[in-house]
């Protein structure tokens, strides 16, 4: 890695993956950090950026960190039982996870995001034999030409749903599943109210990007991705690191999940395959 500072111009979708970051960062510092992701504060400190335009701050953070927690130990599961997978970590943005995880010398992990963003990815974290980089958008078919095939496959996607259509997303799920013998599918969901009050969400708003996809429960995505098998389910207000969160952020939760409707906004899916 170089030391001079990275500078970025990003619109869209990839521009939250800085809000993302810079959470992860301020996490670092706090007495009790979630996640403690040391990679992140590194490489937040090598861009060249106004990170006051994320609107992230570190009272806000927890909305980042808990979720990345939470697939952190979804995917070491996964891991542990198949020392031997591949991994597809699409939308991977600047996240650290492979170093967070460090996985095995059996799996071979593939970072994978636009261009742009995998330029960034190579400049500023670490290259390592295993940890394969691939620019292109997750929604590319042609990319799947440089995945192995036979292995069992975890597909990560967090923070990635909601920016996808429908069609696109379902033919994603579907691509995966075709390739690869077993595995999982990891990933967060907006029901059809966190996609009609996307205005709400400065993170998104501020970056120009539109959410399209709603998934309101899992029978959304078994009638859709045949061969899938509802592995966990679950809120966030209701999982074990929004647990972690202090008292405050614990009641407002409870109190929102007495409404159908909010109690889904953002959820956490996991199937086999």
């Amino acid at each position: 890695m170089t030391d001079d500072k990275a500078r970025v111009d990003l619109s869209g979708s990839p521009q939250t993956m800085l809000a993302t970051l810079y959470a992860k960062a301020l996490d670092a510092d706090l007495p009790e950090p979630i996640l403690g992701d040391r990679y992140a504060k590194d490489v937040v400190a090598r861009i060249d950026y106004d990170w006051r335009k994320t609107t992230i701050t570190a009272a806000r953070s927890p909305s980042v960190t808990t979720r990345s927690a939470h697939f952190d130990g979804w995917a070491s599961r996964f891991l542990a039982a198949n020392p031997d997978a591949v991994v597809l970590h699409l939308g991977c943005g600047l996240d650290a996870r492979y170093f967070r995880l460090q996985p095995g010398d059996g799996i071979d992990w593939y970072d994978i995001d636009y261009p742009d963003v995998a330029a960034l990815r190579r400049q500023l974290l670490p290259e390592r034999p295993h940890n394969h980089v691939v620019a292109a958008s997750v929604t590319d078919p042609a990319w799947f030409a440089e995945i192995p095939t036979g292995r069992p496959t975890l597909m990560l996607g967090e923070g990635l749903t909601m920016y996808l259509t429908e069609p696109d997303g379902v033919a994603l799920l579907r691509r995966v599943v075709e390739h690869a013998p077993s595995g999982e599918l990891q990933f967060d969901a907006f029901n059809w109210l966190g996609i009609k009050s996307q205005w709400s969400n400065a993170v998104v708003r501020r970056s120009g990007a539109t959410l399209h996809w709603a998934i309101n429960g899992p029978d959304d995505i078994l009638a859709a991705v045949p061969g899938t098998r509802l592995l966990q389910w679950e809120r966030w207000f209701e999982s074990a690191t929004f647990a972690q969160l202090p008292r405050a952020y614990r009641a407002l939760g409870k109190a929102m999940s007495l409404i159908p409707a909010v109690a889904n906004m953002s959820q956490y899916h996991r199937y086999a395959f």
